[in-house]
């Protein structure tokens, strides 16, 4: 294992540790409000915190980008994508689908990503140009040639619903042909999911770098293609360069990916 990932990978277990005894003790979870449907636990807070410190301690000079602390400056050719608890509504309801997602940027580019699903005990782990693995197992996106008969992942989103007529349009072209779609409430995990074959693939629109860092790398090195709506490649480095995610996400062979891009384009 790379020296970064094994480093990405024990902090994604000490933060995992921490989600863990929280979801075992919910009643006394602060939750805060960050905007409409959009929530954090103190949780998210304590989680974000010991992944930071735990990199820390071997990279103390790196620089971080964190959903709940934003930015930590640093040396800029090294950067940590974070999202210490990708799925924080379903972690308050009780519902067992979420995860730690860690990405590390080199130079700008993807380097290493890990999913770890804490409840599952699931890790999946990635290094560029050496393959994407959960639990030590090599992974490979599924061999669909079309849409049908596929399981497919989406979201539609829930904090913005300006374009929602659009969004449920492009979904209906989507579900047509495929042969079901499922809404789970984490992208790190959808994303994780489409690089071990178990989704066919995946689409979504208004997210921010932490939510995908991770899962695209291990679309990638799972053989996957990862495109923006438009059919362009790298919507990770539109998100931070451009600040902003409006071109969409879609992930999965390349021949899901332009049977996907065909309807929403």
């Amino acid at each position: 294992m790379h020296p970064m990932l094994n480093i990405a990978v024990r902090a994604a277990r000490a933060a995992g540790s921490v989600i863990t005894r929280g979801y075992e003790n919910r009643d006394d979870l602060d939750i805060q409000s960050k905007g409409a449907q959009d929530y954090v636990t103190k949780i998210d807070k304590e989680a974000e915190l010991t992944i930071i410190e735990k990199i820390k301690k071997s990279y103390p000079d790196h620089a971080f980008i964190g959903e709940e602390g934003g930015r930590v400056e640093g040396n800029n050719e090294f950067v940590w994508v974070i999202d210490p608890l990708d799925g924080t509504s379903n972690f308050i309801a009780g519902i067992p689908h979420f995860a730690v997602s860690i990405a590390l940027l080199h130079k700008g580019k993807l380097d290493q990503g890990v999913v770890f699903d804490p409840i599952r005990g699931e890790l999946f782990a990635a290094t560029k140009g050496s393959g994407a693995q959960l639990n030590g197992y090599r992974l490979r996106c599924s061999k669909a040639k079309d849409l049908s008969n596929t399981i497919l992942a989406t979201a539609i989103p829930f904090r913005d619903k300006s374009n929602l007529d659009a969004d449920l349009a492009n979904f209906a072209k989507v579900f047509k042909d495929a042969g079901d779609v499922r809404r789970s409430g984490s992208a790190a995990l959808d994303l994780a999911y489409v690089a071990a074959g178990r989704y066919d693939g995946y689409w979504e629109k208004g997210l921010q770098s932490w939510d995908m860092a991770a899962g695209e790398l291990l679309v990638k090195e799972a053989g996957g293609l990862v495109t923006d709506y438009a059919g362009n490649n790298d919507p990770l480095y539109d998100e931070i360069k451009q600040a902003g995610s409006s071109n969409g996400i879609v992930a999965g062979n390349p021949r899901v990916v332009q049977n996907i891009v065909k309807r929403i384009k």
